[in-house]
């Protein structure tokens, strides 16, 4: 496979994880009225590592590709995700589902500048530029200091950090394990993270109901009502596929090439946002949507135009690339 063929690949599991991942977070939204949190998070990850283990992992190499020497990394990496994930779904109880995305998708900028500190990846003016416009969009919707700011939209300002860094190491454990592997660790690290959460919480003993985001968290563990296991089954499915092909993305593709095809998860989540919970972003939220979506769209342009033909994926020990 040539290098175009493989960064096409990668993009459009980029776009495919984007997809997956606005049906995960629509779901968990509509779930987070009446289970806690951890409940969700420990059924969710239980069901991705049955689809995983008994039917694809069987179907596509066997067992022996779970195998690796770099467990740390891998633990480290899903301590990343867990995190995100966690920070992400807190903000989602508590905001509109296209606020909290567009907040969230900060962390692509985030990224472009984590790829300079740790890829030895070379930026220039303009996708500096392009960061700092998506900076001030992220700035417009969260709007400080004004009688609309909320502090769980820190939340997932938060959670794009977690991502970022979760990228990273996508990129550094991908030269030498496969998508596969990285998928099965980060859904282990749930179910390990989900129970400590439920032993400490599940009781409902410290449960504080003062806002959307800790009644979601502290909530006591209940029983799932019937009309909902389709529900749970939908979040384990999206949720195996998504960490599947986003896994897929950044270990084909540079950071800087497949981040920027992540920006559809944007009008997808005012979509749902719109047809399952009726929220319609105000005009100062579809202002900074607007300047985050048009930095993202300006950096996939320069990288996929400007910066001339696709390269072949590098170890990460080498030098960087310049991405102008």
């Amino acid at each position: 496979m040539n290098p175009h063929e493989t960064n096409m690949i990668g993009i459009a599991s980029a776009l495919g994880a984007s997809l997956f991942f606005t049906i995960n977070d629509t779901v968990i939204k509509f779930l987070s009225g009446e289970y806690a949190l951890h409940q969700v998070v420990l059924i969710r990850s239980s069901i991705a590592l049955v689809i995983l283990l008994v039917l694809v992992v069987p179907l596509t190499g066997g067992y022996g590709q779970l195998k690796t020497r770099r467990l740390p990394l891998h633990l480290l990496r899903g301590g990343f995700v867990v995190f995100a994930n966690l920070m992400f779904f807190l903000g989602l109880a508590a905001l509109p589902i296209a606020e909290t995305t567009a907040i969230f998708f900060v962390a692509p900028l985030v990224l472009t500048v984590f790829s300079v500190v740790f890829l030895g990846e070379h930026v220039g003016v303009h996708r500096w530029g392009a960061v700092i416009v998506g900076l001030i969009g992220v700035l417009v919707i969260v709007r400080p200091g004004s009688d609309s700011f909320q502090l769980a939209a820190l939340l997932p300002l938060a959670a794009a950090f977690g991502y970022a860094s979760l990228h990273i190491l996508t990129r550094r454990i991908g030269t030498t394990d496969g998508a596969m592997a990285m998928v099965f660790y980060i859904q282990v690290v749930f179910v390990i993270v989900s129970l400590c959460f439920g032993l400490v919480l599940g009781r409902g003993t410290f449960a504080q109901t003062s806002s959307a985001s800790l009644d979601f968290l502290t909530r006591a563990w209940g029983p799932i009502a019937t009309g909902d296991i389709r529900f749970f089954l939908i979040v384990g499915g999206v949720s195996f596929a998504g960490g599947f092909l986003i896994s897929q993305a950044y270990k084909l593709c540079e950071a800087g090439l497949a981040a920027p095809f992540e920006y559809v998860a944007m009008p997808l989540s005012v979509f749902w946002g719109i047809t399952v919970f009726g929220e319609w972003p105000d005009a100062t939220t579809w202002v900074g949507m607007g300047l985050i979506l048009a930095s993202g769209l300006y950096l996939a342009w320069r990288e996929l135009v400007v910066s001339g033909p696709p390269v072949e994926p590098r170890a990460l020990s080498g030098g960087g690339e310049t991405l102008e």
